[in-house]
Parts: structure tokens; sequence; C-alpha cells
């Protein structure tokens, strides 16, 4: 065993900070699954949010008692990182009942557990190992505790916020001019993030669904088929790596679409920004419509995010306001790129809940972060469109990206020319 007392944490998650954590999924698990002895926990990515520490193992919050953090691996970097006081190693699923006893938080008869993209075979196999429990989800509780962020949280994502918009307003138009590929622009912008403090990783949520950076779309990519569930088309570099960008260039006169994200010590934004291959003059006027709907329903989505609004009625007013326009038809994608929402949630992944669409009907609370994306497809000529990351205040959403929302025209290399 390696020797911990000789390291220090890069950070740890303040004691007072992850107690709030629990607390709060204490409560939603109270209200939702009542009947529920506690929440086991599998993903990493909610071992980090429970416990500070991405550790190999799974995590077991308790109605009433001691959390308990179970580790196959990194248990001494888990010491160095979290609060949490009961840490143990663990080698078979089959010890896990005994193992919880014994720190005094056992298992109840009935457990909330994370179900959303747990394997099959291992929950076959917690099945067959806990054959006395009765298993229920505890994702609802899981998604809405990690959607309202906390002080701590929203200090994290302030910073990439304003990283993001320093390199996709800032530095950015320096470095990319017309006659460069989709890949030399996404080369530039991952160096440029990565100068900025980009932590490199971007994470998701949803099974089996991957993001590197994000996608860049010049002239007609915006509108290729695609299956990632946004509005953006895009090619990527090759079939089984469909982000980043293509060798498509971008020409004099054409769009170009950059959706690429950013990661601060974990905490992640999301922002789109469009530029185009010319003066101000240049672009067509119906392009310059639809982008200016984009902004128009950005900004009239913005001003509902506060606590108490529905989101699902959020989308009806955005589908209310872009129905009698020429653009309906490619709105949030053209075709079969098209998709049913406005925005989503985003913390410690790009893909979290909320999301400004039908269906969810639970009203807004306050400190939740969510990214807005109108975005519209024009047959043969590309994608325009906007997003920015905002958080849910009293007085409406405040973005965390910046407050500009103009196209930025890009003549030549190293010049720009803003136009609102």
């Amino acid at each position: 065993m390696c020797d911990s007392a000789s390291f220090t944490a890069l950070e740890r998650l303040p004691d007072a900070e992850v107690r709030l954590r629990w607390e709060r999924c204490r409560r939603l698990l109270e209200r939702r699954t009542p009947e529920a002895s506690g929440l086991l926990v599998f993903s990493r990515i909610n071992i980090y949010y429970l416990t500070g520490t991405l550790g190999a193992g799974l995590f077991w919050l308790p109605r009433e008692g001691a959390p308990v953090l179970l580790l196959r691996k990194g248990l001494e970097r888990a010491v160095l990182e979290s609060p949490t006081a009961e840490v143990r190693p663990f080698r078979s699923y089959r010890e896990v009942a005994g193992l919880l006893a014994g720190a005094g938080s056992p298992l109840g008869d009935v457990v909330a557990a994370e179900t959303a993209g747990l394997p099959w075979s291992l929950a076959d196999m917690l099945r067959e190992r806990l054959p006395d429990v009765r298993f229920v989800s505890g994702d609802a509780a899981l998604s809405r505790a990690r959607a309202v962020k906390t002080a701590w949280e929203l200090a994290k994502q302030t910073e990439a916020g304003e990283r993001h918009r320093q390199g996709l307003r800032e530095v950015l138009p320096l470095l990319v001019r017309p006659g460069m590929t989709e890949r030399d622009i996404a080369v530039l912008c991952i160096s440029a993030y990565l100068e900025l403090g980009h932590g490199g990783l971007m994470r998701m949520n949803a099974p089996g669904e991957e993001v590197f950076f994000g996608h860049v779309a010049a002239d007609d990519s915006g509108n290729y088929p695609h299956y990632y569930n946004g509005p953006m088309g895009f090619r990527g570099m090759h079939p089984a790596l469909p982000c980043l960008g293509s060798e498509t260039v971008w020409r004099p006169g054409t769009p170009l679409t950059v959706d690429m994200a950013f990661n601060f010590e974990g905490y992640g934004t999301d922002k789109t920004q469009t530029y185009w291959a010319g003066g101000p003059d240049s672009m067509p006027a119906e392009a310059r419509r639809a982008y200016d709907l984009c902004v128009e329903v950005q900004r009239a989505a913005a001003a509902s995010l506060r606590p108490g609004v529905v989101p699902s009625r959020i989308w009806r007013d955005v589908l209310d306001r872009v129905g009698d326009t020429p653009f309906a038809a490619g709105f949030m994608g053209l075709d079969g790129n098209q998709v049913p929402f406005l925005g989503h949630g985003i913390g410690l992944a790009i893909d979290e809940y909320p999301v400004i669409a039908k269906g969810f009907d639970e009203p807004l609370e306050a400190g939740m972060v969510l990214a807005l994306e109108p975005k519209i497809g024009i047959p043969g000529f590309g994608m325009v469109g906007i997003e920015n990351t905002f958080v849910v205040e009293e007085s409406g959403g405040r973005s965390l990206t910046g407050d500009e929302t103009d196209v930025i025209f890009l003549p030549g290399g190293g010049h720009k020319n803003r136009e609102r």
C-alpha cells in the first residue's frame, strides 16, 4: 500500500459541501421513494458527486447513519480527496451486505439504486448476491439533486463559462480564417481551450453517448445527417469517429458553426458561436433573419428561466414563436436531424436534468444550470444558431458564457468584425 500521508490532494471536497449533497439526496429520496432505506450508487461520476473522488466501486447513502464508500481500487486516493469517513476496500459483491453492516450502515429491505446505464450483468449479479433486497430506482433523486447547483459548483461553472467565452469570442477569431478545414479549426479551438485551462474531457450521462470537446460544421456540414442527440449536423473525422470536424473547407460566403463545450475542474458549460466567412454585407438576408430568430428565441427563453416556471411551458412558447415563421421546418435541425428540445441541464455532464422539452413538467428551481441552443438548418446552405449556458435566478436566466449574441464576421485571417 502506498503511503497516502506523503501526498496532498489536488482538491478536497469541503465537508460542508458533501453533507449538503447528502442531505439533498436524502430529502429527495424521502419524497420520491419513501420506502427505500437509502441510495446505492455505482457510476464514477455519481460517486464523485457524492464523495469528491472518482472511485471504482460503490457508494451507500443510508437514509440514516454514516455513508460508506466501498472501493476495489483507489482507496488511498479517496482518503486524500474525500471527506467521507467510512472508506473501505472490497473484492466481491458478495461482501457488500456484510461490509455495510459492519460499518454500522446496513442495507434495508428496500434499496434505491442508480439504474440509468447500469449493465444488466451487474443488475443480475446484485439480485443474486443480495436476494433479500428489493431494488427500486433512485435515478430521479440523483438527477434532481445534481440539477440544483450549490454555490461551490456554481463557482466552478462561472469560471468555466468565462474561459469558454474568451475561447470562442476572443481567441479563436484571431486564429481561424476562411480556407481552413473543419479539422484545422477544431484543432486550433482545442489548443486554445487547453491554454485556457480546459480539463480535456467532456462527460455524458446517456448510456453509450460520447463526445470529445464538440463539433465544428462549415458550409453545408451543419445539415449533414447524424445520430447525435442535438440539432447541429456534422461530418466528423470518420464514421467511427464522428466528432470534431472533417476535411470540409470553410469557403468564403458560408457559415461556420462551432459547438465546442468547456470543462473546468469537472464542471462544464456549453456554447455555440456562429462565424461568417466574409463581411456583414455578404451574409444572405435569409441567413441573417434565421440567426436573428435564434437570438430572439434564446432571449425569450432565458427570461423565463425563473424558479417555478415549467420547462415544457417554455418549449410550447418557443414552438408558438417559431411556428409561424418560414424557418419552422429547420428549427432545431433539418429533416432527420431535428430534435424536440431547446436546451438541457449541464454540470458534471453535458446532458443533465432538466430538458426544455415536452414532458418536463416539474418547475425549475433556483440554481439549476441549463444550456439554451436555438439553431436553424437552411436547405442547401448550412446551419446558424447560438448557444449559451444560464443559471436559473429570480430575475431570469443569467448567462455564464457571456452576453454577446452577434455573428463574428471574418473576412480574412486574424481580423474580426462584429455586427449586432
